[in-house]
């Protein structure tokens, strides 16, 4: 699989990824936070030419807000898990009721997932990890093939994500670092913000995990 950052243009909006099957062409766009023109022609550069979903790993604003554009202008589905589906449709829970310079267009999830289920572009298969902490429906994508995790605001380097937000649960956020740092073997990390990590590295040095997981 190929996987590309792109730069939204603002430090603001979450990490962005574009993962394209070479072999059948077909990609997804992990959490478009921004859409226009130039971010468009960005896409196609780094190889989204055919654009299946739009993969979000939770429903806040600093992910989704360029979902709508991307939607209208790919027909690409909007893949978000069953409990941040609402997000999608309420700012007060995205969490985009505050001094923006645009408001949330309203979206409906074309898929929704639950832990466990399986995407695929082409004959590449992405897995669904729930791992609620930082909202109850954020996500980890695994790409197994890979050794990719896509974590989202789950984890991040030397530490996790937020879980004072609406529907944040620092308990639920515990058990789902658990269940990361279970995994076998090592990943690559694509956190929702800040430098990728590794899994390896996360286990030993995080200090969120070094000190309320382990």
């Amino acid at each position: 699989m190929k996987i590309t950052k792109v730069d939204l243009g603002h430090e603001i909006f979450a990490n962005c990824y574009v993962l394209t099957d070479e072999a059948s062409g077909e990609s997804a766009i992990v959490d478009p936070a921004y859409f226009n023109a130039d971010i468009k022609q960005t896409f196609f550069d780094a190889g989204a030419k055919n654009i299946k979903y739009i993969l979000l790993t939770h429903g806040h604003f600093d992910h989704i807000f360029g979902v709508p554009g991307l939607k209208e202008a790919s027909g690409a589905k909007v893949v978000i898990h069953e409990k941040d589906a609402g997000h999608l449709l309420d700012s007060s829970k995205s969490l985009a009721d505050g001094n923006f310079p645009e408001k949330q267009i309203p979206v409906t999830a074309d898929i929704t997932v639950r832990d466990g289920d399986k995407l695929y572009l082409g004959d590449e298969e992405i897995s669904v990890m729930n791992t609620p902490g930082h909202t109850m429906g954020s996500v980890c994508y695994i790409l197994e093939n890979d050794r990719v995790i896509i974590s989202g605001d789950t984890l991040f380097c030397m530490t996790a994500g937020r879980t004072d937000f609406f529907d944040g649960d620092e308990n639920m956020m515990i058990d789902s670092l658990k269940r990361l740092i279970a995994l076998e073997g090592d990943y690559r990390v694509l956190p929702g913000h800040n430098r990728e990590t590794t899994l390896e590295r996360e286990r030993t040095r995080n200090w969120y995990i070094r000190r309320m997981v382990k």
